[in-house]
């Protein structure tokens, strides 16, 4: 068994597994058993190559059977410089109203990838103004959840297993996870004060909060105080699956624009945008390179962890590419 790098997370990892089986050979007038190795890759959850931290995943040399994930075997990424520029357009419009800026983030993975965009946009525009009166180095970030923050102190932890990127980043003497814009909040009683400070004077500040898909967490406390206030922004970073909170506020509420949060019902008055590219995650042509880069094509391949249409997509993808293979969506 070898643990590869898989791009995923900090710490992911897929797997190449060898066994060995008896194969049935022809042996004169009989036949004979004769063992045979065997490798089978289960790439688990593949990261795309060019998110902020982490190495891209590396193919492995082969494999005889591959068991892949299609999360978007259906669908391309927006490239990295293209959702950079809308981060910034985005918060550059945002600020001039004067608002708060709500981004709700998964605690691993993602907080640590919008820090590290934000960080890079704060110094690349240092010297300049936001508005006439916020420069650029006075825009402050705050990271209100307990277990992103624990996160993040392991990722700091971690910088050996940081891509050359970002290691040429702190060579220089910056701190993507610790700069000084970023503000934690720890404790309940401190998250409750700053929600109450923000609905109060509407400073314009960017919140990176959990959960991702708003049914939970300390995000939902700033959806209620501050959803129904015109100046608001809600910036959405990854998928928001249909039922959520997430979800409903990204189609603009219920018929009467109205998100039930809690037990409560919020006019959504504040304005809504949706960065793609945000994710931990290949995308199909990063799930293609993947196979397309092995020296040894796998004879079989398995799709998993997908819906119907991004498994369907994906095998007709593999199918063109390796045309005579046996590849099939599994029944569950």
């Amino acid at each position: 068994i070898r643990l590869s790098p898989a791009g995923h997370i900090l710490g992911s990892a897929y797997v190449e597994c060898d066994v060995v089986a008896d194969q049935v050979v022809e042996a004169g007038r009989g036949v004979t058993k004769k063992p045979v190795k065997h490798r089978v890759v289960f790439s688990g959850d593949l990261g795309a190559p060019y998110a902020p931290l982490l190495p891209a995943p590396k193919s492995p040399y082969g494999c005889d059977t591959l068991v892949i994930e299609s999360t978007y075997g259906d669908r391309l990424h927006e490239s990295r410089k293209s959702r950079k520029e809308r981060l910034e357009k985005v918060l550059v419009d945002a600020v001039r109203d004067r608002g708060v800026i709500l981004i709700p983030a998964f605690s691993i993975g993602r907080t640590q990838e919008i820090l590290y965009e934000l960080e890079g946009l704060i110094a690349k525009n240092a010297g300049k103004k936001l508005t006439h009166d916020l420069p650029w180095s006075e825009l402050q970030v705050v990271v209100d959840s307990p277990l992103a923050a624990k996160f993040t102190e392991h990722y700091k932890s971690l910088q050996k297993y940081w891509d050359a990127e970002a290691l040429n980043v702190i060579s220089k003497g910056r701190h993507p996870l610790s700069f000084e814009q970023l503000l934690t909040v720890d404790g309940h009683a401190d998250h409750i004060q700053v929600v109450n400070y923000l609905k109060q004077t509407a400073r314009p500040v960017i919140v990176i909060a959990a959960s991702g898909m708003c049914n939970g967490g300390r995000i939902q406390n700033y959806l209620k105080a501050l959803l129904e206030d015109k100046r608001t922004d809600v910036v959405f970073i990854g998928y928001q699956a249909k039922g959520t909170v997430g979800a409903q506020i990204q189609s603009g509420g219920g018929r009467d624009g109205r998100v039930p949060i809690d037990g409560e019902s919020y006019r959504l008055n504040a304005r809504v945008h949706q960065l793609s590219g945000y994710s931990a995650h290949a995308d199909q042509k990063d799930l293609l390179n993947f196979i397309g880069r092995m020296r040894k094509k796998p004879k079989d391949v398995r799709i998993v962890h997908g819906d119907e249409r991004a498994k369907n997509s994906l095998k007709s993808k593999i199918s063109q590419l390796l045309p005579g293979a046996d590849v099939r969506v599994p029944k569950v």
